[in-house]
């Protein structure tokens, strides 16, 4: 495929696509029901289809019986750490063996020009982004997103939580899997904000941003701290009347999902003439520009409404030079006073 037909190369290699980010059309004014039907299929394919295939998949074939789950164990949680890590190796691996190590499409639709693989540094462990990042979410982040799962299936279990049948409300439990998006982005946005507070971000959040041009192995490259809050997103779901899958669904929307943000490719080409849209573009803006896109594509647009929104036009950048040019001026300010 030809990626310029698409966007544009600046002289570093790096390419942006034409098209800037847009909000969900319900957010337009005045609302267009065409461009929300339109967007409906969008939303649930392919993406998040994948998601809640894969917790369906979980619920009926990994996660022990109930009377197993009353109890905690090291038997059962090392056996869904062992599956969690080996889907993520499989579902993360295949991106980053074809895109990132065979580099099957070169650098089309990449936004960073350069690969991971031919920046050592010595911020990361090894001299390695891939090194680091892999060993982070295997040895630390996706133990946590295990304890995250271990903990609410044992709360559902011992009915510490409402566990609301499908027979009987599945109504709302097929609105409240319609919304776990939303949960996400909001969940996201908040504990992302909160980490990006000075302290927060030297010693936590600074770990997952050593990653400036992240690839697959960078999407779960965490500080424990931030690896927990990431994951406790599920524990929403011991709050509102829910099921145990819909934790699962939510846990995996964070989990499987957080490659969405980090894959660095705008497509991935599946045939000379498919690809397949990573939705990556906003979160990649993020690692670029750090102060920016705290939360996600906009579902809840949360970003918009604080003024952190970028949507990769040239106005953006400059309401975001003009925002970074206060902060110091704050900054230098405050300096002066002292």
């Amino acid at each position: 495929m030809d990626d310029l037909k698409f966007g544009i190369r600046n002289k570093r290699g790096d390419w942006a696509p034409s098209a800037s980010l847009e909000l969900p059309p319900f957010w337009a004014r005045p609302v267009s029901l065409p461009k929300v039907l339109a967007w409906v299929p969008e939303y649930l394919w392919p993406w998040n289809a994948f998601h809640l295939t894969t917790a369906l998949l979980w619920w009926f074939f990994v996660v022990p019986d109930v009377a197993v789950l009353k109890t905690l164990s090291w038997g059962w949680a090392l056996w869904l750490y062992a599956v969690n890590a080996a889907a993520i190796f499989v579902f993360y691996g295949s991106v980053e063996l074809f895109w990132y190590v065979k580099r099957k499409q070169g650098t089309r639709f990449k936004y960073n020009g350069k690969f991971p693989a031919d920046q050592p540094s010595d911020v990361f462990w090894f001299k390695s982004q891939n090194i680091d990042n892999f060993l982070r979410s295997f040895f630390i982040s996706i133990p946590l997103w295990t304890l995250v799962e271990v903990l609410f299936l044992w709360a559902f279990a011992n009915t510490w939580a409402t566990w609301l049948p499908w027979e009987s409300y599945w109504p709302w439990l097929v609105v409240l899997g319609l919304i776990s998006p939303a949960i996400h982005e909001v969940h996201f946005f908040c504990i992302h904000r909160l980490i990006h507070v000075p302290i927060l971000y030297k010693w936590v959040h600074s770990v997952h941003h050593n990653s400036v041009n992240p690839s697959p192995w960078s999407s779960l490259s965490m500080h424990p701290v931030e690896g927990f809050l990431y994951h406790a997103v599920a524990f929403w779901h011991l709050l509102i009347p829910s099921n145990p899958l819909l934790a699962i669904y939510q846990l995996h929307l964070a989990g499987f999902g957080a490659v969405n943000g980090h894959i660095g490719f705008d497509k991935l080409e599946l045939t000379e003439g498919q690809a397949l849209d990573s939705h990556a573009y906003a979160h990649y803006l993020h690692h670029k520009y750090f102060e920016v896109n705290y939360g996600g594509d906009g579902l809840i647009p949360l970003d918009k409404w604080f003024g952190y929104w970028h949507d990769g036009t040239k106005e953006a950048e400059a309401r975001m030079d003009a925002r970074f040019k206060k902060k110091k001026e704050r900054l230098n300010a405050k300096a002066n006073r002292a």
